[in-house]
């Protein structure tokens, strides 16, 4: 059917013949006929060829189908569903508890830090890495690390993952300058999303710029997507406004002070989007449908009962009118019934009681269904979500919680590139420069910044869900050489590392000592357990009650070779 139908329009599509005289031979009315039913046959079976999902067809006329990039997509609706993302938050309690689910497993109580400067013996330069953690130690105090000196730097990283969850993206401002009695020129602002000027589009910046730059969201760009400058508001827009007509004031801040933090799906996303994007409409149907079921209940909680009387043009026969506010009167339709209270009925009429059918039976059902798609869409399983574990066992809660620590390693990992490390770069040049580390000379520094740079971030682990048979398993690793000591503890020590460990072990020891104390868990105990036998206790029993034990003749050898069952007497 296809060759036929290829032949015909082929010859439909040929240049035309010409006649002697230049004129072109039209096709005869056959020809045109044969070439419209080939085309009519052929597209059908064409059509035909296509995916499932890109059929069209009243069942799918909702489907969007427009081709747009990130950014198109975000430009119209990054203000309402960052906006709807933080009504969420606020009002929904499901929303509140997964934003707490991310803060807590990806940053918990704070991301530790550990110097890892080494000498040129590749040993490690205690002093150094001492000064090093120290002065980070007191930067990290709210008054030093804080422009608004309210936030720990452990807080601080709190609030970033938290805005990063609500709104998409966070901004960070570093100020070079002392705060408080820091002595280290570097504090950090926090800029929430709605500071930038997403409005601001522009395809040529104001004032000079570079070739091919433009201004996308209130980010200037160049041609490749690099961000040169951030325009940002000097107060959030919603802020409270205490002068009449007051107006904002943008600033264009080089890129270089700025960090930009976001998860990137798609190529090229200037802004993030909030997590909850997939997931806000379910959030807010739930929302309104419990509040639904809620009203229903209470009404539901009131008995509500009718008296039915023969005659209808009366509601109530046999009661006298009572007067009303302007003078009239009317019959009473309703009565106020309380408890231990009866109720005396005229001839003919009948007392109905209306039982209540709430709560909803199917509620319970619904919501969890509801619920698991909204745990998918955020990233959480239904678990850690609901607190309900009443709907899972052992095995599949547990292969619940460690998928979900696979994504938190994921973006403890993102924190740490995008944050902590171009941070702690940052801020170790700072320190130095302003003498903070005394171990660390000034030349020595500039001739090799990498070298002090060294760091290990110490972000929390997570506790062991079955601890007798997952220890056994980790020491079998650790025998096997499968793994270490360090990424035991990096894995299950909340943030410690080996050396934490140890010392603070060593620390409980010598204090154990000191009061004269001794547990199941001290060395001198467990040590002394797992001791082999002694040479005595190895031998046979025979053999230790053989008076001459040299003497192969003896009987009592012979009988103790003769009762080893690896050993026969010839």
């Amino acid at each position: 059917m296809f060759e036929r139908a290829r032949k015909i329009i082929a010859r439909a599509i040929a240049p035309p013949r010409r006649r002697a005289d230049g004129s072109q031979v039209a096709l005869s009315k056959p020809v045109r006929r044969a070439i419209a039913a080939a085309v009519n046959t052929a597209l059908p079976a064409l059509q035909q060829r296509m995916y499932q999902a890109a059929k069209g067809s009243r069942l799918t006329a909702g489907f969007g189908t427009s081709t747009t990039s990130a950014d198109s997509e975000l430009i119209s609706s990054l203000a309402n569903l960052r906006n709807r993302s933080r009504a969420l938050v606020r009002d929904a309690a499901y929303a509140k508890r997964a934003k707490v689910i991310v803060q807590n497993n990806v940053i918990g109580s704070g991301i530790g830090m550990q110097a890892q400067v080494m000498s040129t013996r590749d040993t490690l330069r205690e002093d150094v890495n001492d000064q090093i953690e120290e002065a980070w130690r007191q930067w990290s105090r709210a008054g030093s690390c804080h422009t608004g000196g309210s936030l720990h730097f452990a807080d601080f990283e709190r609030a970033l993952m938290g805005q990063i969850f609500e709104a998409g993206e966070v901004f960070v401002r570093k100020h070079h300058r002392a705060f408080g009695d820091s002595e280290i020129p570097l504090a950090l602002e926090l800029i929430e999303a709605e500071r930038i000027a997403d409005e601001f589009m522009n395809p040529v910046p104001p004032g000079p710029a570079a070739a091919g730059a433009m201004v996308k969201m209130g980010i200037e760009v160049d041609r490749y997507g690099r961000p040169l400058a951030y325009w940002i508001r000097s107060r959030h827009p919603g802020e409270l406004r205490f002068i009449q007509g007051e107006t904002d004031q943008i600033e264009r801040v080089p890129a270089d002070q700025i960090m930009h933090l976001r998860l990137v799906d798609r190529w090229p996303q200037t802004r993030g989007e909030p997590w909850l994007h997939a997931v806000a409409r379910k959030l807010n149907d739930m929302d309104g449908y419990s509040e639904a079921e809620i009203v229903a209940a209470r009404g539901a909680a009131s008995y509500v009962f009718t008296i039915e009387t023969p005659e209808g043009d009366s509601p109530l026969a046999g009661q006298a009118p009572e007067s009303t506010a302007d003078g009239g009167s009317e019959i009473q339709k309703t009565i106020e019934v309380e408890p231990g209270m009866g109720v005396r009925l005229n001839a003919g009429e009948e007392w109905k009681t209306h039982a209540p059918t709430r709560p909803n039976t199917a509620l319970d059902p619904f919501m969890r269904y509801m619920l698991r798609e909204v745990a998918a869409g955020a990233g959480t399983s239904y678990e850690s979500l609901s607190r309900d574990y009443s709907q899972s066992n052992y095995s599949s809660s547990r292969l619940a919680l460690l998928d979900d620590r696979d994504l938190w390693k994921m973006l403890q990992q993102w924190f740490l590139r995008n944050f902590r490390t171009p941070l702690h770069r940052q801020w170790l040049q700072a320190a130095v420069l302003a003498s903070a580390i005394p171990g660390i000379r000034l030349e020595e520094y500039a001739a090799a910044p990498e070298k002090f740079e060294a760091v290990l971030f110490k972000p929390r682990g997570w506790g062991w869900i079955d601890p007798t048979k997952e220890v056994e398993a980790y020491k079998e690793a650790i025998k096997g050489g499968l793994a270490t000591v360090s990424d035991v503890i990096a894995a299950t020590g909340g943030g410690q590392d080996l050396e934490d460990v140890l010392r603070q072990r060593e620390r409980e020891l010598k204090l154990m000592d000191q009061l004269g104390l001794e547990f199941d868990t001290s060395p001198s105990v467990y040590v002394k357990a797992a001791a082999p036998a002694s040479a005595k206790d190895s031998k046979p029993k025979d053999a230790q009650n053989d008076p001459d034990p040299d003497n192969k003749d003896d009987k009592d050898d012979k009988q103790s070779r003769t009762n080893d069952p690896k050993l026969r007497v010839v």
